[in-house]
């Protein structure tokens, strides 16, 4: 689990995170939605200990690492996986050592063991003998599936996602939601996942939190959100006329069960 603890965020004089605390599960998929400029790139960083908060704290599993040393933050850095945006693979590295990387980096494995853990990462998102390929040689669904594997093959307690599915067609956007939500079961993972897509908040948001103007505006799980009276969070995410009327007949359906 990780915990923030009523997290503050300013650049000169523009706030950017206002008292936001939230618990974010072990386990479950938590996702932070919410429109351009409402502070979800920030806190990610906060968490992620790559920015440090005005004030507040952020707490992993009991561990307050707002103010922790660098050794010990490195410890905790340890045990978290990222997976980028853009997946942010290295081009002139092939699938292999791009997600053999973090094990070259943090861990003692013999090269024998290396490479016995990226086998087995790889098959796990559904990717066989493509070891030897590069980045630009694979589709964008296979990039962002080669970029998981690297974020969990040193099986962390801590999973983040900074738009999984940007760039994605909605049938591989499915796949990739699909596979974090297992692994996240799977492992216990905590897992946190920026998100603006609309399927993932329906079929993945086991805990959704909605930030509006750099503060915590709704907190729910993806049945909740549903029935939300919440106006700016209605506005966000039924804005097209099919989700909107998706939702009104979801609602008639609950009164008439």
């Amino acid at each position: 689990m990780i915990e923030l603890k009523n997290i503050r965020k300013s650049f000169g004089d523009k706030l950017i995170l206002d008292d936001v605390s939230i618990k974010m599960e072990a386990g479950k998929t938590n996702l932070v939605i919410g429109t351009s400029g409402s502070g979800k790139t920030v806190l990610m960083k906060i968490m992620i200990g790559l920015m440090k908060p005005d004030s507040g704290q952020i707490i992993y599993e009991g561990k307050d690492i707002t103010d922790m040393e660098d050794k010990d933050l490195k410890e905790i850095r340890k045990q978290i996986g990222m997976l980028f945006q853009g997946g942010a693979l290295f081009d002139s590295k092939d699938v292999q050592d791009n997600v053999m990387f973090p094990l070259d980096m943090f861990s003692k494995m013999t090269e024998e063991e290396k490479l016995q853990r990226v086998n087995e990462v790889l098959e796990r998102v559904n990717l066989k003998d493509v070891n030897k390929k590069f980045p630009a040689e694979i589709s964008g669904g296979m990039k962002k599936r080669v970029a998981l594997a690297r974020a969990i093959v040193l099986n962390p307690k801590f999973l983040f996602c900074d738009e999984p599915n940007s760039g994605l067609d909605p049938q591989t956007s499915l796949l990739i939601d699909k596979l974090v939500k297992e692994l996240t079961i799977e492992y216990n993972t905590t897992t946190v996942v920026n998100t603006h897509d609309m399927n993932t908040v329906m079929e993945s948001g086991d805990h959704i939190v909605y930030m509006y103007q750099g503060r915590k505006k709704w907190e729910g799980s993806n049945k909740d959100i549903i029935f939300s009276k919440d106006k700016e969070l209605n506005d966000f995410i039924f804005a097209s006329e099919f989700l909107s009327k998706a939702k009104e007949l979801s609602i008639e359906q609950a009164k008439n069960k």
